[in-house]
């Protein structure tokens, strides 16, 4: 039997209708891109993953490359191929894969590959020898993070094992890349450290005869604030969408969060409210419910402290935030049901933005933004 139809959850509609709706202003992540262009003292990546930080994989694909930048980066094989879905020529890099990963997939899509141990390059080499490809790789070195890339006891062995590879012609070192763990913390001694690990390992790449081309290390907030970091690329992806992690910019934020009112009630003082009643009113108050929730990326952790927009006034969240739903205090003034609550955007109109509620729930914006449930509907304009 065949699935009932159903309408995309992406349109071109800049209303949300009565129903929640997530709101992707293009024309702000083009603006974003241009200004890191024009920043950037080399070629800026696009970094798309999590379906564009939530903000949907083909739209940010298409909107980065025609505002500059040449080149797209992903975490694994399988986005980079969504992002190869989309039809785009430019460079694709694939950081952060197992070792078993379809190697071969990636290469007959021209997807490069991020190479951060001898197993990682083992694997590479042998499904290059065996498909007849020749993998596009950038050896990643662990600039100070203890997390991914090739600690750098262990850089200058895999640095003669790559040359070799690529004497055998099974791969070719396209790139040197890195990461810094406290570039949003401009001046940070770790920034330092970390540029000047990742010099010596190029440095150990080309005493192994390697010629990498594309250097790349600084992401978002480094591109902002550590210009000596930016080589030969820089990586940005919270950018793109607005957001500065060293919150040393004004960037434009590209999401806007809207919600109905579906229901209005009057109560007196003393009245509990939500799970737990950990919300109980002081005085007589009027409450409105929104029809989303922690399932829809509205963090529980953010219930205290947190409001939202209804007809230009700020309403406190009352109560926890449900896995489907939300009170809101509206005070003394009621309003109709299906009037829009704006519970985040770029701020312009006094609503709250993802900052706000990052700090709400005492996380960064970026899990706010990849948080966002896929039954909310989205609108790009």
């Amino acid at each position: 039997m065949n699935a009932p139809a159903t309408r995309p959850r992406t349109s071109r509609s800049t209303t949300g209708g009565h129903e929640p709706t997530l709101e992707i202003d293009l024309a702000a992540v083009a603006a974003n891109t241009r200004r890191f262009v024009r920043q950037a003292r080399g070629e800026v990546m696009a970094v798309v993953k999590a379906d564009g930080f939530g903000h949907g994989l083909h739209a940010m694909v298409r909107t980065a490359l025609a505002s500059g930048a040449t080149w797209l980066g992903t975490t694994s094989i399988t986005e980079a191929l969504a992002v190869r879905a989309t039809g785009v020529d430019a460079p694709v890099l694939s950081w952060l894969n197992p070792v078993d990963a379809d190697v071969t997939t990636a290469c007959r899509h021209r997807v490069d590959l991020a190479v951060p141990s001898e197993n990682h390059l083992a694997a590479v080499v042998e499904a290059a020898a065996w498909s007849g490809y020749r993998a596009r790789v950038h050896l990643q070195l662990d600039t100070g993070m203890a997390r991914d890339g090739a600690a750098p006891d262990e850089w200058a062995d895999l640095m003669t094992t790559a040359r070799r590879a690529e004497i055998a012609g099974h791969i070719t070192v396209v790139g040197v890349m890195g990461h810094l763990a406290r570039a949003d913390e401009p001046g940070h001694p770790a920034n330092t450290t970390g540029l000047r690990v990742m010099l010596s390992g190029v440095g150990t790449a080309e005493q192994a005869g390697l010629r990498p081309s594309t250097r790349h290390l600084a992401a978002t907030a480094a591109t902002l604030t550590e210009p000596e970091t930016h080589l030969d690329l820089v990586r940005i992806g919270a950018g793109l969408v607005g957001i500065d992690p060293s919150e040393s910019t004004r960037l434009r934020s590209a999401l806007r969060f809207t919600a109905p009112v579906v229901q209005v009630r009057r109560v007196p003082a003393e009245t509990g409210i939500g799970y737990g009643h950990t919300h109980v009113t002081d005085r007589a108050t009027n409450l409105a419910l929104l029809p989303v929730g922690y399932a829809d990326g509205l963090r529980r952790d953010a219930s205290e402290g947190a409001w939202v927009l209804v007809a230009g006034r700020r309403c406190p969240v009352a109560g926890v935030i449900s896995m489907d739903q939300v009170v809101v205090d509206l005070g003394d003034d009621p309003v109709q049901p299906g009037t829009e609550a704006v519970v985040f955007g770029p701020g312009d109109d006094g609503e709250p933005t993802v900052y706000d509620w990052a700090h709400w729930a005492g996380t960064i914006p970026h899990e706010i933004v990849t948080g966002i449930g896929h039954r909310i509907r989205r609108s790009i304009r």
